[in-house]
C-alpha cells in the first residue's frame, strides 16, 4: 500500500486487534503455530486499554469526495443494526444476560448464547481491547472462555500475517495432493449444500441460517465444513469462498484458517480422524430439535431431538417429510472414504 501511495503518505494509526498481528512470538523470535501456547504467550504479552473517546472532534469541510455507493439489496436477508452504538448495545446486553453459562452454552446454536459480535469486531465498530478491559477481574470460566474466543481470532491473524499466502493456499503444502471429488455429481452435491438440501437437518440448518442472516453459529460452520470435506469430498476452498461472499463477519484470517482447521491443513496436529457426525452433533447441541426447526420448515412438525426423531428424518415411520431431500450421501461410508484419502497422504 505504501509503495502504491506514490502522491500521499500512509499513516498508520494502530491495529483492529488486542495484539498486533507479529508481535507474539515463541522465545526465539518465531511464531506458533499451535494456539494454545500462542494463546499463553498472548495473555502474558497483554494489551494496552481502550483508546479513549475524545469529546470533540474538528471536522474538515470543502474537501471533495465521492458518494457512497449504493448499497447491495439482498433478498429475505436479515442483518444486524449497524454502527458503534449497535456494537456497543450487543455487547452490553450479552456481558449483562447471556455470558454466564457461556463455557457451555456457546456450543448450543439452539439456545442463541453467543455474542453476535464477529460482525461488529470485523467491521471495527467495536475494538477487541474494549472488550478485554471490559472483563478485566473477571476470572471465572465464562469471561475466560469469552477471552479465549478473542485468543483465536488474534491467532489467525497472526497465523496470516507470518504465511499470507495461507488466505488462499494451504497452510501444510502436502494437502495439495488430496483426493477430491469432481464432475457432474460432485456439482450437485455442491449446489444441494449451499441450498441446505443435503438430507442431513443440521447440515441443512446452518447453510440456510447463512442465507437467511449472513451468519452462521460457530459450531456449525465446524459441522458444515466437515461435511463439505469429508463427506462430499469438495475442497476447503470451495466452502471457504462461499462464506466469505455470504458471511456478515467474513473476515479472511479467522474464515481460511477456520476452514482449514476443519480440513485438516491447518493448524492443528492430529487432524484427519476429526470428522464431525452430523447426526451426533444434532443430538448433542440441538437436543430438542429447536434449531432444526427454526430454519427448516419442511421439518417443523417433526418431534424429538435426542431420541431420534428430527436429526434422523430418514426412519420416522413414515418416512421422510414431504419437501425434504432423502439424504445425498451416506456419512458412515464417506468418513471410511475420506479416512482413506488422508491415510494415503503419509505423515
Amino acid at each position: 500500500v505504501r509503495a502504491a501511495l506514490t502522491d500521499a503518505e500512509l499513516v498508520t494509526t494502530g491495529s483492529a486487534y488486542a495484539v498486533s498481528p507479529g508481535r507474539v512470538t515463541k522465545p526465539d523470535g518465531t511464531p506458533y503455530r499451535v494456539f494454545t501456547p500462542f494463546s499463553k504467550a498472548w495473555q502474558a504479552h497483554g494489551w494496552r486499554d481502550p483508546a479513549s473517546t475524545p469529546r470533540t472532534i474538528s471536522w474538515s469541510s470543502d474537501v471533495r469526495s465521492d458518494p457512497l455507493p449504493t448499497a447491495v439489496q439482498r433478498s429475505g436477508l436479515t442483518l444486524p443494526a449497524p454502527g458503534e452504538r449497535a456494537a456497543r448495545k450487543v455487547w452490553k446486553a450479552f456481558r449483562e444476560e447471556n455470558i454466564t453459562g457461556y463455557s457451555v452454552d456457546r456450543n448450543r446454536p439452539d439456545l442463541d448464547r453467543t455474542s453476535r459480535l464477529s460482525p461488529y469486531l470485523h467491521l471495527g465498530c467495536i475494538h477487541p481491547r474494549t472488550l478485554l478491559a471490559d472483563l478485566a477481574g473477571r476470572t471465572g470460566k465464562d469471561a475466560q472462555s469469552f477471552v479465549n474466543e478473542i485468543a483465536w481470532r488474534e491467532f489467525y491473524a497472526d497465523v496470516l500475517w507470518h504465511q499470507p499466502d495461507s488466505a488462499r493456499d494451504y497452510l501444510q503444502p502436502r494437502f495439495k495432493q488430496m483426493t477430491y471429488s469432481s464432475g457432474q455429481t460432485a456439482e450437485k452435491h455442491f449446489t444441494a449444500w449451499t441450498q441446505g438440501r443435503t438430507g442431513y437437518p443440521m447440515v441443512d440448518a446452518g447453510m440456510r441460517q447463512l442465507l437467511a442472516e449472513g451468519w452462521m453459529h460457530n459450531r456449525v460452520r465446524m459441522l458444515v465444513a466437515s461435511f463439505l470435506v469429508k463427506d462430499l469430498h469438495l475442497e476447503w476452498t470451495r466452502g471457504a469462498r462461499w462464506f466469505m461472499r455470504h458471511l456478515v463477519d467474513a473476515d479472511l484470517a479467522s474464515n481460511q484458517h477456520g476452514w482449514q482447521w476443519v480440513a485438516g491443513c491447518g493448524t492443528d496436529a492430529a487432524p484427519y480422524f476429526r470428522v464431525f457426525n452430523p447426526v451426533l452433533q444434532g443430538k448433542k447441541f440441538d437436543p430438542n430439535g429447536d434449531y432444526v426447526r427454526r430454519y427448516v420448515p419442511e421439518l417443523r412438525d417433526i418431534e424429538g431431538g435426542q431420541d431420534g426423531g428430527i436429526h434422523e428424518p430418514w426412519d420416522l415411520p413414515g418416512g421422510v417429510p414431504s419437501g425434504y431431500p432423502e439424504r445425498i450421501v451416506d456419512h458412515f461410508a464417506e468418513r471410511d472414504v475420506a479416512l482413506q484419502h488422508y491415510a494415503a497422504l503419509g505423515d
